[in-house]
């Protein structure tokens, strides 16, 4: 599909290629998950996943951020499978639902550290940027034990604002502990995401959808929907 951002004014998209799962079944320990999941993740799309607690949408998550190996079936980005893939790998943003935050350092410190892991610009221009479109303007200084639940998790989603290249976004309670102000950050970033031809994963238990957002389109892929314990996957 191709998105628009959240001004409406059409977006040239560069297409990634296709996530897809196959037949996939993920097990935790001696219990099965889920299983029998099949689906496709295409440029511009977003896929918000849902279920019940213990269904599996972080280990799903973790599956497609290469993390894990499910149980069954195939995980592949474009043709090839996504495990030790550096193809896939380059083009992979996960954001867990810990935040990965250090008490002691700064929001500038912090933000620049996560870049250099993942290999992104954290020259002062760019991450005095990001933490600006987070709303960050004036903390960039604040050690992170200074900070609330919610600024903390402005300063580990500020991660995505560093991006301007099409990736996967997978990210897990990416609006837990955000406010309006939060929220409508994290929107933006998604929508102009999109219209890059990027794609989305994410998980939610409230997706917190605007008119604009919505009317961008997403689907949703219901894990309670899926067979579970049904035995040892052959």
């Amino acid at each position: 599909m191709t998105a628009l951002p959240l001004n409406g004014t059409p977006a040239a998209t560069t297409p990634l290629p296709a996530l897809r799962l196959v037949d996939v079944a993920c097990r935790r320990g001696d219990r099965l998950l889920f299983t029998g999941l099949t689906e496709t993740l295409g440029s511009g799309d977003l896929l918000w996943l849902r279920g019940g607690n213990g269904r599996g949408k972080t280990s799903l998550l973790r599956l497609v951020a290469g993390l894990a190996a499910p149980e069954h079936g195939q995980i592949t980005w474009g043709d090839a499978p996504i495990r030790r893939n550096e193809a896939f790998a380059a083009q992979l943003v996960y954001i867990a639902h810990a935040n990965a935050l250090k008490d002691d350092l700064t929001a500038t410190e912090s933000l620049a550290f996560l870049a250099r892991v993942h290999a992104r610009d954290a020259g002062a221009p760019a991450l005095r940027a990001a933490l600006g479109r987070l709303g960050l303007a004036g903390r960039e200084r604040t050690p992170v034990r200074s900070l609330s639940q919610g600024l903390r998790r402005r300063v580990a989603l500020a991660r995505l604002a560093l991006e301007t290249a099409p990736a996967l976004w997978v990210l897990d309670e990416p609006f837990d502990a955000l406010d309006v102000a939060g929220t409508a950050a994290l929107h933006a970033l998604l929508a102009v995401h999109r219209a890059r031809g990027g794609s989305v994963l994410l998980t939610s238990h409230h997706l917190h959808l605007d008119a604009e957002a919505a009317s961008a389109g997403f689907r949703v892929l219901d894990l309670d929907l899926l067979p579970r314990d049904v035995g040892v996957v052959q």
